[in-house]
């Protein structure tokens, strides 16, 4: 689907082409095919605007950089004479030395999570699918472009359908069917397309954090408590340090990594024992995505699960307690001596066929 946005754009022998995120869902070898189209653009003297938040891509492609924070021009500097620590303080503000938080949580032997021969209805999607998730892991979801993680995570939590397979919380097989059997297992899920399915951009910050926890706070069965939850959202705000006005700012007018910020707060405050991250920082800047690491190093900390699919290979070696990889629908390994967490050793695992 993105290459076919960028074949559109390109075909229509503009003057001017403006990409924004334009490799977020693109593999590898399609990204090195938009480069080369980019710069056979650029030799035909098409003026081209990348907007990414991927560093190594930025420096590699640019050749000029310019660097906004919080919606406010910061400058502009060409490529080759700014440095990535550099990016990465303007962009920021500050000084990140560590992009990773420590790791401080602690695995249970406990398992929380048990995923027993999952299979799609659909043959070419997720087939024989097994794992095992600990209380306080965070667990790492590798693969390909189209190995469908996003799809078996979904299956999992009830919005796409499965053939056979068995899952069990905490010892006890549990039937899901829907989305609210997941959220009854103590089960949350963040999904890949943050506007699409995420957030509901004409609603409030309120809204978008209380519409999971409104059928706790009723009065007579159908008078919601707008005291109790305001004090729910208030203190997500607080700590999440999302930058709004107030909780009745639409969600949609917040930038990308305060809206992810937002979808969290919505699951925190239904207090799931695992929470499913897919692709938890895409289209985010680094500040923000060292404050979503926080957040997940945290809830690791309290004994919360979590699985997170990630198409960055650093960010999936860099938060991941074990790695499980796949290849078109099929857990071709996994990996749980941090040793061989290396990026060779994941794609092997990934190009499995």
């Amino acid at each position: 689907m993105q290459s076919v946005e960028i074949a559109k754009a390109v075909s229509q022998e503009a003057k001017v082409v403006i990409l924004d995120e334009p490799t977020s869902s693109l593999s590898d070898n399609e990204v090195e095919t938009l480069f080369r189209i980019m710069n056979d653009l650029r030799d035909k003297g098409v003026a081209m605007i990348y907007i990414s938040h991927k560093m190594d891509e930025i420096k590699r492609i640019a050749d000029d950089i310019t660097i906004m924070r919080d919606g406010t021009y910061v400058g502009t500097w060409p490529a080759e004479e700014i440095s990535m620590d550099e990016i990465i303080t303007k962009m920021v503000g500050r000084e990140l030395t560590n992009v990773y938080p420590e790791k401080k949580h602690k695995i249970d032997d406990e398992v929380v999570l048990e995923v027993k021969g999952v299979s799609s209805i659909h043959e070419r999607s997720f087939q024989d699918v097994s794992f095992k998730l600990r209380k306080g892991e965070i667990l790492g979801f590798g693969g390909l472009v189209g190995a469908q993680r996003t799809e078996l995570l979904e299956g999992i939590f009830g919005i796409r359908g499965k053939s056979a397979g068995e899952v069990y919380v905490k010892g006890k097989k549990v039937n899901i069917e829907h989305p609210i059997d997941a959220m009854n297992a103590g089960i949350g899920l963040i999904t890949e397309d943050r506007r699409g399915n995420g957030i509901f951009g004409c609603l409030s910050i309120k809204d978008n954090v209380g519409i999971s926890v409104y059928n706790k706070y009723l009065k007579a069965g159908f008078v919601l408590d707008h005291p109790s939850i305001n004090k729910v959202v208030d203190e997500s705000i607080d700590k999440l340090r999302i930058k709004t006005p107030s909780s009745k700012e639409l969600i949609q007018n917040l930038s990308g990594g305060n809206q992810q910020k937002v979808i969290v707060s919505r699951w925190l405050a239904n207090d799931p024992d695992i929470l499913i991250m897919d692709e938890p920082t895409r289209g985010i800047d680094v500040g923000a995505k060292h404050e979503i690491y926080e957040i997940m190093e945290d809830l690791a900390e309290q004994g919360k699960a979590i699985i997170m699919i990630s198409s960055e290979m650093a960010e999936l070696l860099g938060m991941s307690d074990r790695i499980c990889v796949m290849c078109n629908g099929k857990l071709t390994g996994e990996i749980d001596d941090p040793k061989q967490m290396t990026q060779e050793n994941v794609m092997q695992l990934a190009t499995q066929f």
